[in-house]
């Protein structure tokens, strides 16, 4: 396991399409960041050929790794999964479509370097720069808000798909974590932040992309799952 090797995992259910750009602007990235590093693709279930395209981009380049699920695991599952997977010490993931600037990949992996346990991207710190629909983000701070409420998280923004980990960090935390899909982050950074990691924010410029998998149905379980992880940590685990 190289000590200064970067694992980057794309979480992915349907995304044929947005694996096209993800693939080479990773390794484009990475390439400039790290002399040892891989791409896993945490393929959840796809039924778009995404298996097949990533397996033919391994064929050409053996640091792009597919990780296949027959069935759908749920984006929380098929992380912790990739995690374990991870061959270096530092492990990141960020979304598909990069809505997140892959300009920040290295102020992400310099945190980790630097000491973080966990590094994540803000939308929502001042210097923080956005694009999306006025009705997200409303929702997106009313959600943090109550993160920050009911569950005394210190951070801005917990739902940006752009984190990093310390891996031997995260391993520790993975078995706690209840959430199988979207809560997922959220529930890392509550969790991680109660042990006393160190956990660094910074601000990220941010598109939101053409499509969302996120549904109402999504956002209401989160709500609800909000209220589920205050009791386990103020009643259940005390």
């Amino acid at each position: 396991m190289s000590e200064d090797g970067v694992s980057v995992i794309l979480p992915v259910f349907n995304d044929r399409s947005a694996l096209e750009r993800a693939i080479p602007e990773s390794v484009a990235a990475l390439s400039e960041i790290a002399d040892a590093f891989e791409v896993i693709v945490a393929e959840d279930g796809s039924t778009d050929e995404s298996a097949e395209f990533v397996q033919a981009w391994h064929e050409k380049n053996p640091r792009v790794r597919l990780l296949h699920a027959d069935e759908r695991l749920g984006r929380g599952r098929a992380l912790n999964r990739a995690i374990k997977a991870a061959s270096h010490r530092i492990v990141c993931y960020y979304d598909v479509d990069l809505a997140t600037d892959l300009a920040h990949l290295p102020e992400l992996v310099g945190a980790i370097r630097d000491g973080a346990d966990i590094a994540t991207g803000s939308r929502l710190m001042p210097d923080s720069r956005i694009v999306r629909s006025g009705g997200r983000e409303i929702a997106s701070r009313g959600y943090n808000l109550l993160v920050r409420v009911f569950l005394g998280s210190r951070l801005h923004d917990h739902q940006c798909g752009f984190k990093a980990f310390r891996k031997e960090r995260i391993l520790n935390l993975i078995p706690e974590i209840q959430a199988t899909h979207w809560f997922w982050d959220t529930e890392v950074l509550v969790r991680g932040q109660r042990k006393g990691y160190h956990v660094a924010e910074f601000p990220v410029v941010w598109r939101q992309g053409p499509g969302t998998t996120v549904r109402f149905k999504d956002v209401f379980s989160m709500g609800s799952q909000i209220l589920g992880l205050w009791w386990q940590l103020h009643v259940a685990e005390g």
